[in-house]
């Protein structure tokens, strides 16, 4: 089983200005994944997340720690949510991500595991 952090992005305010019918799309997409995922591997963790509004970005620059708060970049979509999953290989990972409703661009990307010594575990 390989770990897997999907990344769902959105136009903001889509949800808030879907119709009862597109509402149930999403809702029977979510539901669609969490039986696959389910049935082939496990869900590890997965939630919405607040608005790129809310969001606080943490760099460094010559020494000294920069906050910059909301999105940093003006983007068309959000990241709005994730799942992080076990599933047996990429291509199973595609099938579930291909469930979710059609509104998002779900990016997937493996977790690197790390061993206690900070190693990556192969």
């Amino acid at each position: 089983m390989r770990r897997y952090l999907m990344l769902l992005a959105h136009e903001p305010g889509g949800w808030e200005a879907a119709s009862a019918e597109e509402r149930q799309v999403y809702v029977d997409g979510h539901e669609a994944f969490h039986r696959f995922v389910d049935e082939r591997g496990r869900r590890i963790s997965g939630a919405p997340l607040a608005g790129s509004d809310t969001a606080t970005t943490v760099r460094h620059r010559d020494g000294r720690r920069v906050l910059t708060d909301g999105p940093f970049t003006e983007s068309v979509e959000m990241v709005g949510g994730y799942y992080d999953v076990e599933l047996p290989d990429l291509d199973v990972a595609i099938a579930a991500a291909s469930l979710l409703p059609p509104a998002y661009a779900v990016e997937i990307r493996s977790v690197v595991e790390l061993d206690d010594a900070g190693q990556q575990v192969e």
